[in-house]
């Protein structure tokens, strides 16, 4: 007899609500508290900010974490929850393509379905991006430790050609053609919201498009129209929330008043949200 893995009907799941022209969107989380709030609110599913989880263990984004610490933070996300989760795994904390197929698989154990692998480099000095064929080995790995695993993770490649100001669609095509051929299942483009760029990209990829979207982008239906299949909102929420923090505390400091502070939550309201899962 056959035993499925637990987490094979999420990762199907989670799979099918990429759909072009209808998006899953996603209100990035960060810890489990967050996590709970944006699966209230009503979140298909969750994803991960790897910037705003690395903020809230005291660290800064790009490539500075532990594979340990991030590990164990997605697992408490994902324990918070009961949609399925995807993990931000920055560029898979891992220094060869091995190592990255050794986090795949602990993303797995810690209860997640996706992944996101970006193809940025952060050493000083260095190229902004990848090669192509190193990422295209990094990917390979993720799929193949997901396939060990008998689980069809969803493995979303993040190219950073936009973002890093590496390149523009031409650049950022080739790139998605080699990532979904060495086992991509999307490719997550952020810095490209502009409608005319975006409908380049949706023409030109052979799977389903991922764009990030903050203040000044196209609102959802529009990139629905484009043909988007995912839109995230990155670390924005998380910046969002801290500029909160940061706004009560000075008010309370410097005015001695509170107003900041209205429109909170209820703190039985929260306190139950964290213990439903």
């Amino acid at each position: 007899m056959t035993h499925q893995h637990p987490l094979l009907r999420a990762a199907q799941a989670f799979r099918a609500l990429h759909e072009p022209g209808r998006p899953l969107v996603l209100p990035n989380a960060w810890d489990a508290v967050s996590a709970a709030v944006v699966q209230d609110a009503g979140a298909a599913a969750i994803a991960t900010t790897s910037a705003g989880l690395a903020w809230a263990l005291g660290a800064a984004d790009g490539d500075r974490l532990r594979r340990d610490q991030a590990l164990g933070a997605v697992a408490r996300v994902a324990a918070a929850v009961r949609v399925p989760v995807s993990a931000d795994i920055e560029g898979g904390y891992a220094g060869d393509a091995a190592g990255v197929g050794d986090t795949v698989a602990a993303v797995i154990d810690a209860g997640a379905v996706g992944v996101n692998i970006e193809d940025a480099r952060y050493e000083p000095g260095g190229a902004p991006l990848r090669t192509v064929a190193e990422q295209v080995e990094r990917i390979a790995a993720a799929r193949a430790a997901a396939d060990r695993a008998g689980v069809p993770l969803f493995v979303n490649a993040r190219i950073d050609t936009f973002l890093r100001g590496a390149g523009g669609v031409d650049l950022t095509l080739e790139r998605a053609a080699a990532f979904l051929a060495a086992g991509a299942d999307g490719i997550f483009v952020p810095g490209a919201v502009e409608p005319g760029t975006v409908k380049a990209l949706v023409a030109g990829t052979d799977g389903p498009l991922n764009v990030m979207v903050g203040p000044g982008a196209p609102p959802v239906a529009e990139l629905a129209a484009l043909g988007v299949a995912r839109i995230s909102a990155g670390a924005g929420l998380a910046q969002a929330a801290h500029a909160l923090v940061h706004r009560a505390a000075r008010e309370l400091l410097r005015e001695g008043t509170y107003g900041s502070l209205a429109g909170g939550f209820d703190y039985a309201e929260l306190n139950t949200l964290v213990t439903r899962a």
